[in-house]
This record gives C-alpha cells, sequence and structure tokens, in this order.
C-alpha cells in the first residue's frame, strides 16, 4: 500500500499530512478496530487521530480496498455507524468448521452430559437434572445458556414453578439437525444386558479379594 495516498484539496480546505503520518494513522485504525468490541464511528476515530472525519472516512475506504486487493481473509466495513473487522464471505464455510469444532472442544464431560439430557428429556426443570446426574447442575447449566445451546422454555406447573429447559435453534444449528426429532434414539447409547452384567460381574469382589 503506497504511503502517498493523499493529495492536498485547496478547494475543499484540506491539508493532508506528511506520508509517514498517513502510514501510523493506518496503523492506528487498524488497532483501535481490532481491539473494539462495537463498531467504531468515525468520528470517535478522528477525535482519537486529531484528524478531520473526511480523513478518517478516506483512510478506512483505503485499508478496505487494500485488504480486498490483497485478497486477505477479513474486511474493514462499516456497519451500524461505524467501522469493525469481519471475516471474508467466501471463507465462512472453514469459519464454521472451527467454530463447531471449537465449541466441542471446550464442552467438559459434565456439560457434554448435561446438554444430552436436556435434549433427550425436554422440557426438564433443573431439579429433575440433578437427579438423573447426581451433582447440582447450576454452573454447567449456565455454561451452555451461555453458549446459547440451552434455555428457558418454560416453567413447572407444580410448586416453585421451577424454569424448564430446552435447546435452542443454535444447538440444532451446529448439530445440522432441523429438530430433536432428528436425534439418533437413546437406545443406541445403552449397552445391552450382557454387558451390564459383564460389568457388573467385573466390580464384584472375588473370594481372594474378600479373604
Amino acid at each position: 500500500m503506497s504511503d502517498h495516498l493523499f493529495h492536498d484539496d485547496p478547494s475543499a480546505g484540506i491539508e493532508e499530512p506528511l506520508s509517514h503520518d498517513v502510514a501510523e494513522h493506518l496503523r492506528a485504525i487498524e488497532a483501535i478496530v481490532m481491539v473494539a468490541y462495537d463498531p467504531v464511528p468515525p468520528e470517535l476515530l478522528a477525535q482519537l487521530l486529531e484528524r478531520s472525519v473526511t480523513h478518517v472516512e478516506r483512510w478506512c475506504h483505503e485499508l478496505a480496498a487494500g485488504y480486498e486487493a490483497d485478497e486477505r481473509g477479513f474486511q474493514l466495513v462499516r456497519v451500524a455507524g461505524g467501522y469493525r473487522f469481519r471475516t471474508h464471505p467466501d471463507l465462512s464455510p472453514y469459519v464454521e468448521r472451527f467454530l463447531l469444532h471449537d465449541h466441542r472442544a471446550r464442552l467438559s464431560a459434565a456439560a457434554l452430559e448435561t446438554l444430552a439430557i436436556v435434549a433427550y428429556k425436554q422440557p426438564i426443570s433443573r431439579g429433575q437434572i440433578a437427579s438423573i446426574r447426581g451433582v447440582d447442575p447450576d454452573g454447567v447449566l449456565r455454561t451452555l445458556q451461555g453458549r446459547g445451546l440451552i434455555e428457558g422454555v418454560g416453567r413447572d406447573l407444580g410448586p416453585g414453578q421451577a424454569v424448564l429447559y430446552g435447546t435452542t435453534t443454535s444447538f440444532l444449528e451446529q448439530l445440522g439437525m432441523d429438530s430433536v426429532d432428528d436425534l439418533p434414539p437413546i437406545a443406541d447409547f445403552i449397552p445391552g444386558a450382557e454387558v451390564v452384567e459383564a460389568l457388573e460381574a467385573g466390580l464384584r469382589p472375588t473370594d481372594a479379594g474378600r479373604a
């Protein structure tokens, strides 16, 4: 990207900064937008850089054009009245694949177990989940809600009117299902009687162990 991007425009009353200042301001815009959670308004960028909004708009346009010309994996776009970085749309299949992997990798065994219980038994209350798992599920439920995988879908009609949990549309999207009816039969995950018997036999103390 050339340092000599702009020229003085006397008719507009704009005095362009020196080329090294332009380069510094371009880098500053990148740094600010990179760390911002929300789109950054050009007026705020202008205030931070102590330059005009006209300059900021031109620089953002030049940065965006440069990323596109270089075929980068991200874009600088204007949304909701400000600028932000986003991944390039034509790379969405890779990004979605990463996000799905990231969610699976970071969910603990307890979270996956609780998610399975909600998926197959919904709508289900916290107390019912606790009785199935044998432990307090509050922390795991907060994690699953924070991930957007479960949500409150109603209230129990019994005393206390406990919140009933169910899976979300995001849960279905991440598993590639149209509805929870597409979940595999739970019987597929239950071992047969002969497996259970073998496990029980292996856990029984032997005569030597009792001696």
